[in-house]
């Protein structure tokens, strides 16, 4: 009965808490993203389903391929399973361990004079109650808080460990893609050019061309050529960086990629109110998380300066024969309460008390610095949206004018009416043109993607 209720007190008793009250202020970022009409109305994209986001189903096969196989998500996921057993540790720390033991000895003393030597048994049970913190001033209380709150800030930061993989994906992708048309494009403006030498000769043929104007087609060709070879490489190099990111090879059953111009991802997304970004970024919540943990070690720090109560006790029957072992005269107990108090450390304990509340005082740091780099993200998202749209209407017209303008120069070279160095001319502002525009659907896209992440999207 009094280990029963020794049992019960060790398990309740649990005078105060040193643990500061955590109070966040209020974040240090607008209450409003500028760009707002940028974005069309609605709540916070964050919580649209990548897949909704993403029109290309490629891409969709190849980010559920590297959710499964990139090594980086493996690493944060195998450090939540290290904080989830670093946290049952301490748990168990705030709870008494029984032991339950058994013995036996068999013992030959020599006899003395002409007594025979004695050959004793000793049999034993016992249940024992191991040295136990009393948690009298929070601090085991306090360390088991700081524990799980770094085991829900692992949670976090494996979550946005996906975000940062499904934009990575991503990036990659388009960026191989990018490099995909852009090596069409050269070969288009290769075969383009080789016509143009070909029509340079015939004129030269004819009198109507010199061999400079030859000279000239012919080292234009020569630059497409090379220039070919680099974007040829350049594929090669983009398709090694995705499959690098995704942790595995391919399939060959991928289904077809949409062109840069189909519209692959939404471009137009709401970005909702800057207080949003609280709940739905991973990386603000694991902030949070990591700044409730350094708040609990505070409380622990704290509490060090206290006496600490231990308690040992153990409740077992020893007996010389086997067959009265459990018998009333046999019974037998101690408890063993121990009370330690720091005297003098040498200052360790104020030290570890300032370090507690210095370490606190940083994560107050981060996790302010993390709203503010979120809030400066969705602005640079927004800035992004509210001005490539017209920027890609803008190269368009650009390259549609380019384009009637090689028509005219060609015209008139066949005319005699320009030299060769107008339809050169007009031609490489064509493809500079070509490629301007390529690059800015590209930027268009990525803008999209890293609004999506900057929202919070693609936790889940």
């Amino acid at each position: 009965m009094r280990f029963t209720i020794l049992l019960a007190l060790s398990l309740t008793m649990s005078a105060c808490s040193f643990v500061p009250q955590l109070q966040l202020s209020e974040p240090p970022i607008p209450a409003a993203f500028p760009n707002r009409e940028a974005a069309p109305p609605g709540p916070s994209a964050a919580g649209l389903d990548r897949a909704e986001l993403i029109r290309d189903p490629r891409l969709l096969r190849i980010i559920d391929l590297a959710l499964a196989n990139n090594r980086d998500l493996r690493l944060a996921m195998l450090n939540v399973e290290a904080a989830r057993a670093q946290n049952g540790i301490q748990t168990a720390n705030t709870l008494p361990g029984v032991d339950a033991q058994a013995s036996y000895s068999r013992e030959r003393t020599a006899g003395q004079g002409e007594q025979q030597p004695v050959i004793a048994n000793q049999y034993g049970v016992s249940l024992g109650l191991n040295a136990f913190e009393l948690d009298l001033f929070g601090r085991v209380r306090a360390m088991s808080e700081a524990s799980l709150a770094e085991y829900l800030a692992s949670e976090e930061g494996y979550r946005a460990a996906r975000v940062t993989l499904i934009g990575a994906v991503a990036d990659a992708y388009f960026a191989e893609r990018l490099a995909v048309e852009q090596q069409a494009l050269a070969e288009r403006t290769l075969t383009d050019w080789r016509y143009s030498l070909e029509l340079a000769r015939v004129l030269m043929e004819s009198g109507r061309g010199g061999n400079m104007d030859v000279a000239r087609a012919e080292a234009q060709v020569a630059a497409a050529e090379a220039d070919l070879q680099a974007r040829e490489r350049a594929v090669a190099q983009a398709g090694n960086a995705l499959r690098l990111v995704v942790g595995a090879e391919l399939p060959a059953d991928l289904p077809p990629p949409l062109a840069l111009d189909s519209d692959p991802v939404m471009t137009q997304l709401p970005a909702g109110l800057p207080s949003d970004l609280l709940l739905n970024r991973p990386d603000i919540r694991q902030a949070e998380r990591a700044l409730a943990a350094a708040n609990a070690n505070v409380g622990a720090a704290r509490a060090a300066f206290f006496p600490k109560l231990s308690l040992t006790a153990a409740f077992g029957y020893t007996s010389p024969a086997l067959a009265a072992l459990f018998s009333a005269e046999h019974k037998g107990w101690n408890f063993s309460p121990r009370v330690g108090l720091p005297i003098f450390d040498g200052g360790r304990l104020d030290a570890e008390l300032d370090l507690a509340k210095t370490r606190k005082n940083e994560a107050v740091v981060r996790y302010e610095k993390a709203i503010q780099t979120a809030f400066r993200e969705v602005a640079d998202g927004l800035a992004g949206s509210a001005t490539f749209g017209a920027q890609i209407k803008a190269q368009a017209r650009a390259v549609v004018e380019s384009a009637r303008a090689v028509l005219m120069a060609e015209a008139r070279y066949r005319a005699g009416l320009d030299s060769r160095l107008e339809l050169l001319d007009a031609q490489r502002q064509l493809q500079a043109a070509q490629q301007a525009l390529l690059s800015v659907r590209r930027e268009e896209i990525a803008n999209a993607v890293s609004l999506y992440k900057a929202l919070g999207g693609g936790a889940a």
